[in-house]
């Protein structure tokens, strides 16, 4: 992969730094982004979703976007941003496809970080399914069927919240979640702390092996989609992949599946389509198609 010397398989310092950086890959970054905020404003301004405060800081509220069917099952989606940046407010664009199939989506907001460090996060999100979880009836909610999607850094986000001890941390069932679908994400932090993303994520050895969701597999209770795209960069093909094989290795692996033609940024869009290819993995993840 390039001629300097190795710092992780066959990659040079300069190839991995190149290979975690996903606009490098994806010239149309921005202008994805910007499309994916506007498909998500055009869903705000007619649903407006209710929030709930999942803890104690003011970053931690979810939004739920609720479906009319009584008792429904919940989709708890959590967005990449490379740890440090992304916005609740802009995943409101699958939620129509969620709503309509008979499902409520929830979108839960965190904090960065360079703020709070990586194990407060992991924290964070796992409260906030544990508080869907107790608090599903308020919002017409089937605390017995919680799934977990989430896409990029919010795809390790999810693999962390697969891995939950939900019983010892939390008092909650051990089957607590009932699938999950990750996309596009990182689930052995090792490469990651040897790229240039070490400049702000500042993981050490404790938490690359705490928060490593592939090196926990055994705690892992559902069935688990993984998914990337045809243009990801080369590491996080390689990290969907191999979390993939080490799943049905375990026997939990759902599928994977490969976006053909879409890179980072375009693949979680597919989400907003019953028929797209992420839409429809949900669902019948699901059960709902």
């Amino acid at each position: 992969m390039s001629d300097g010397p190795k710092v992780f398989l066959d990659y040079d310092q300069a190839a991995l730094d190149r290979a975690y950086d996903q606009t490098a890959w994806a010239p149309n970054m921005q202008e994805v982004l910007q499309r994916r905020a506007a498909a998500s404003a055009a869903v705000r301004s007619r649903v407006t979703p209710q929030r709930f405060r999942y803890g104690a800081t003011e970053v931690e509220h979810l939004d739920v976007y609720p479906t009319s069917r009584p008792s429904a099952p919940i989709m708890v989606f959590l967005h990449g941003g490379a740890w440090r940046g992304g916005d609740a407010t802009a995943q409101a664009y699958p939620a129509d496809t969620f709503t309509g199939a008979g499902a409520h989506w929830v979108v839960p907001e965190f904090a960065v970080v360079m703020d709070v460090g990586l194990a407060a996060m992991v924290a964070q999100v796992r409260r906030a399914v544990a508080w869907v979880a107790a608090n599903a009836a308020r919002f017409g909610g089937d605390a017995r069927r919680i799934y977990v999607a989430g896409h990029s850094s919010g795809g390790h986000l999810a693999g962390t919240v697969l891995v939950t001890d939900w019983a010892r941390d939390f008092e909650l069932s051990p089957t607590l979640v009932k699938g999950g679908l990750c996309i596009s994400g990182m689930y052995d932090l090792r490469a990651v702390r040897l790229s240039a993303r070490s400049s702000y994520v500042k993981f050490d050895d404790r938490i690359e092996q705490a928060l490593s969701p592939q090196r926990h597999l055994d705690r892992i209770t559902c069935p688990v989609v993984v998914a990337y795209a045809e243009h990801d960069s080369p590491e996080f093909q390689r990290q969907s992949r191999e979390f993939a094989a080490a799943l049905e290795k375990a026997g939990k692996l759902g599928r994977l599946l490969v976006g053909a033609g879409l890179n980072h940024f375009e693949i979680p869009e597919t989400l907003a389509s019953a028929d797209g290819l992420l839409g429809r993995a949900a669902l019948e993840l699901m059960q709902l198609a």
